[in-house]
């Protein structure tokens, strides 16, 4: 008497060859969170050098003073962003 085991479903490919939508969402969205943590995170090492001539130059202008806000509003976002870049 031989001892076999029964052969199960769970071990063969599913039948269906096209990936389900959402498989196919969840690795485009892996793909891309390694380079936008990678951009995100260079952006905002750069900006604040794009910051200090605006402040050397003085905020006095209300153009000068909404483009501060504007460029510090997008370094915390960058910051948001790419935060977990690189972290092991």
């Amino acid at each position: 008497m031989s001892n076999s085991s029964p052969v199960t479903n769970e071990s063969l490919a599913p039948s269906n060859p096209e990936p389900e939508p959402q498989h196919d969402r969840s690795r485009i969205l892996r793909s891309v969170k390694g380079p936008a943590q990678f951009l995100s995170f260079w952006v905002a090492i750069a900006l604040p050098f794009v910051h200090l001539p605006l402040l050397a130059q003085g905020l006095g202008d209300p153009a000068v003073t909404l483009t501060f806000v504007v460029l510090l509003a997008a370094n915390v976002f960058a910051l948001y962003l790419g935060h977990g870049y690189k972290q092991y």
